[in-house]
């Protein structure tokens, strides 16, 4: 009954129209319908930070999630160290949440990886408490050399044994050892400054990561890649997702991380490539001169800039313009 009424709307409309290029095709080969104009999702780059207090904000948030980590897993991680993050609702497969732990789990191994890692997957789960041996750490402000028990995990979850991201962790045997180059961690809240340790909201974090990645196998549009870019914070992204096929039509091609934003093509069949790429995407980044990654956060920024509504409003117009002719 969903689809009759969908399929009824999209053939009775003045206007039919959608939020990306992906979806375009969805309503053409499951509704019959091609769209009308294509309405991509744009944002106010209001809740970002300017110039000294951008930088306040970002040195901040790094030492938050680095000393988060030292509580976590005993190991040091000096400025150098490079912040991995991706995030969004806990769909596993179609947020790519599988292929980040998988891509995590082989760069590990990778020898051309030039900096220590530290990712996080903040991810909100079924999430009980917030642990206190970490919250005793973290409130202390003191350096540690020792790991606590279950190193990869901020917030004890109702399902332990059965959650996705720690069950393919322990497969992995991704333990968060002193030998690895990369540390996963879990942050299976909401980040809305009450979390119970760490207690800053979404943006205060992410502005200190230097790497997202968001390898979704479906997303219609992508804000979180959006807001990633708007942070200047470069960004892996896939084929199959809106914003990943807008950045590509940005460009006129493949979008690079040179280019602020990697968009890596995916498929039904080709999960392990995909974690190949980004794995060898991320072992790049971290190779990169100061000066060059200064450019790809630049080029982010300068991407974020052209998806704001007073870019993206003439597209509405367009849809007005084309229902009210229509309606004639």
């Amino acid at each position: 009954s969903k689809h009759s009424i969908e399929k009824q709307t999209a053939m009775n409309v003045d206007c039919f129209t959608t939020v990306s290029e992906i979806t375009a095709q969805e309503c053409k080969e499951l509704i019959g319908r091609p769209v009308d104009v294509v309405l991509p999702n744009g944002f106010e780059n209001d809740f970002v930070p300017k110039a000294a207090t951008f930088t306040k904000k970002r040195k901040e948030a790094r030492k938050i999630l680095l000393h988060l980590a030292n509580c976590l897993t005993g190991c040091q991680f000096d400025d150098n160290t490079l912040i991995i993050g991706t995030s969004g609702r806990y769909e596993f497969r179609n947020k790519g949440i599988d292929v980040f732990v998988e891509a995590m789990n082989r760069l590990n191994r990778d020898s051309r990886l030039g900096k220590n890692v530290v990712a996080f997957v903040q991810v909100p789960a079924w999430v009980g408490n917030a642990r206190e041996d970490l919250k005793e750490r973290y409130d202390s402000g003191k350096t540690f050399d020792t790991p606590l028990d279950v190193p990869m995990v901020s917030h004890w979850l109702h399902n332990m044994d059965q959650d996705n991201v720690l069950s393919m962790m322990k497969y992995n045997d991704m333990w968060n050892r002193k030998e690895d180059k990369v540390k996963l961690i879990f942050l299976p809240c909401y980040l809305t400054g009450n979390d119970g340790i760490i207690n800053k909201p979404y943006y205060d974090l992410i502005i200190g990561i230097d790497l997202s990645i968001y390898p979704s196998y479906y997303e219609p549009w992508g804000y979180t890649p959006l807001e990633s870019v708007a942070f200047k914070v470069p960004c892996i992204t896939t084929d199959l997702a809106g914003f990943g096929l807008w950045a590509n039509s940005e460009k006129g091609a493949y979008s690079e991380i040179e280019d602020g934003v990697k968009t890596v093509h995916r498929t039904d069949y080709n999960y392990s490539e995909v974690a190949d790429v980004i794995k060898d995407t991320v072992a790049k980044f971290s190779n990169m001169s100061e000066s060059q990654i200064k450019k790809a956060r630049s080029n982010a920024d300068k991407l974020s800039k052209k998806a704001l509504w007073s870019e993206f409003i003439k597209y509405y117009w367009q849809a007005y313009d084309f229902a009210l002719r229509s309606k004639k």
